[in-house]
């Protein structure tokens, strides 16, 4: 029986693109001939492939990403073929944790470039694995380092140093080669004057009192191309635009620099003294004068907000939903598929009244959205948490969730015993490595290869014992038979009805966002009687009933669409 295998190949962002050895079309054909000679099989639909993307990036590299789902729940595959090990990524610990998860699958992983099997069977081997991801991440971060001093040379200079900037060219200034032809020395801006004319614009508006929201609506509405091609202008896009120095003809860079957390890149502020400030008359935009009008315009209306609220934050933090209506964050427009949000209106009224908006429509205007219907939120609340007790919490779908869920239950329960042998003899061999690397740092091999190697078995330890406590759980839980387990389940369901009537906020992230599958969506109709929304989405019971019955397989999904 032939051997069947698989491929992955990758580029960084850091190699040059016109490097064909390192292309990832030329990777995939030399793997193919290394597996001809071996005479294996390329199965064609697991030929994966990251192309510009760096080694460290872990969460959003998609090849990688369907390579490793792949594995799960049996891998389609016997061997993974490579050109080396960096291929994989350059991160030492996320590195070892998937070669460790794709050699648990029953995968042989192989490198071409020096027709050599990666292993995993003995101290030394692990060791080597180590030390080779060690070098790969030194690498990593020695062109980054590299890359960063170059550009901060540019950027000392004038020079472009980033990317495209609204109101501006790029230009290339290329001087004579060795060979006579043309070659790139650096990249210059230079003022495109029609963009110059809408920033003078906005800044003048904004001088005047006009605000981003306004600003950004008119500008949609007169059909003024935005930096977001085919996106509309935004009051974020406004205001980004407004505190850009570059158009006042002072060019600043290094405010930011990327880093590597969590296995994907993220931006870390920098001190102000790391920054780079370079004087450029020559791109000036704005007028000093216009200038600081339209920052003391904005300058005053912050001083008048810290009045008004005594100083305090109104709002959230980003990473945090704290809204307090029973919709927030779960409805979707029918019209441009964009969010819609809550907002308020006094009037006359003694008591205001809230309504739910396309924010699209509200943020930019008819030309991106043209949803003007505002959806009474006291009307669509009770709409919809009707709808909910009627067709998804009814007492004969509560029934059958509750009959399939116990199924889960005694499925789960059928398999743990397996499943314990198999943890226990991996955490014995994670326990032995540590010991190991353990006895290797007292005999004074605290090298930091063998520091990360210590701490990646010791992050697997205790995923391998969370999960015997979870087994554990299984084992000893309430048996069904006694109707214990039952009667939860049905009192749990039943009095989420109650919730979503008298507590909305906790309604919604323990009610609502677990039982839907995307977002509701409101379509606005037209009628003889007036104008009405119609809204629709899809619910399943696995997010509500899988904390219950001991299990994380609690796909039940019994509503359909209404």
């Amino acid at each position: 029986m032939r051997m069947i295998a698989a491929i992955y190949a990758r580029k960084s962002t850091d190699q040059n693109i016109a490097d064909e050895e390192k292309s990832v079309t030329r990777q995939v054909e030399r793997a193919r001939a290394y597996a001809a000679r071996k005479g294996w099989t390329v199965a064609e639909e697991h030929v994966y492939a990251d192309d510009g993307i760096s080694g460290a990036e872990f969460l959003k590299r998609p090849g990688f990403l369907r390579l490793m789902n792949a594995l799960k729940p049996r891998a389609p595959f016997q061997a993974l073929i490579m050109s080396e090990e960096s291929r994989l990524g350059r991160e030492q610990i996320e590195t070892a944790y998937a070669l460790k998860q794709i050699m648990d699958a029953g995968v042989r992983v192989f490198f071409y470039l020096e027709d050599r099997e990666r292993t995993l069977d003995s101290a030394m081997d692990k060791v080597m694995l180590s030390l080779t991801n060690f070098a790969a991440e030194m690498e990593r971060e020695k062109a980054r380092l590299r890359t960063r001093d170059a550009m901060q040379r540019k950027a000392a200079r004038g020079h472009v140093a980033g990317g495209k900037v609204y109101g501006y060219r790029n230009r290339d200034v290329t001087t004579v080669g060795a060979n006579g032809q043309p070659v790139r020395d650096h990249v210059e801006r230079e003022i495109l004057t029609e963009e110059a004319a809408v920033i003078r614009r906005i800044f003048r508006e904004i001088a005047e009192g006009r605000g981003f929201a306004r600003i950004a609506k008119s500008l949609n509405a007169e059909g003024v191309p935005s930096p977001a091609r085919g996106r509309g202008w935004a009051t974020s896009g406004i205001r980004e635009l407004v505190l850009r120095e570059l158009y006042r003809g002072r060019l600043v860079w290094g405010k930011t620099r990327w880093i590597d957390r969590g296995g994907t890149k993220a931006k870390e502020d920098r001190p102000e003294p790391e920054w780079i400030t370079v004087e450029v008359p020559e791109l000036r935009i704005v007028a000093e004068d216009l200038w600081r009008a339209a920052h003391a315009r904005l300058d005053r209306t912050r001083a008048v907000y810290r009045r008004l609220t005594d100083g305090r934050l109104v709002g959230r933090a980003a990473a945090v939903t704290r809204m307090p209506y029973l919709l927030s964050t779960l409805l979707e427009c029918g019209v441009c598929g964009g969010p819609m949000h809550a907002t308020k209106r006094t009037g006359r009224r003694a008591q205001p009244r809230y309504y739910y908006v396309c924010t699209t429509h509200r943020v930019r205007g008819d030309r991106l959205c043209p949803n003007r219907l505002s959806a009474p939120m006291e009307r669509l609340d009770a709409a919809v948490t009707e709808a909910v007790a009627r067709d998804v919490l009814a007492p004969d779908l509560v029934a059958e969730v509750v009959a399939r869920a116990l199924v889960l239950r005694e499925r789960s329960r059928a398999g743990a015993a397996g499943r314990r042998g198999e943890i226990e003899a991996e955490l014995r061999r994670v326990e032995g490595e540590l010991r190991r690397y353990a006895e290797a740092i007292a005999k004074g091999g605290a090298v930091p290869a063998v520091l990360e190697a210590l701490r990646t078995r010791e992050r697997r330890r205790q995923d391998l014992l969370a999960h015997l406590e979870h087994l554990d759980g299984l084992a000893t839980g309430r048996r069904a038979e006694g109707g214990d387990l039952k009667a939860l389940l049905t009192r749990r369901l039943v009095d989420l009805h109650e919730l979503l009537k008298r507590h909305p906020e906790q309604a919604r992230e323990t009610v609502l966002r677990p039982l839907l599958t995307g977002r509701l969506v409101l379509t606005p109709r037209e009628a003889p009687e007036g104008r009405f929304y119609d809204f629709a989405g899809v619910a399943a019971y696995g997010g509500l009933v899988a904390g219950i019955i001991g299990t994380r397989d609690g796909a039940i999904t019994v509503v359909p669409p209404g």
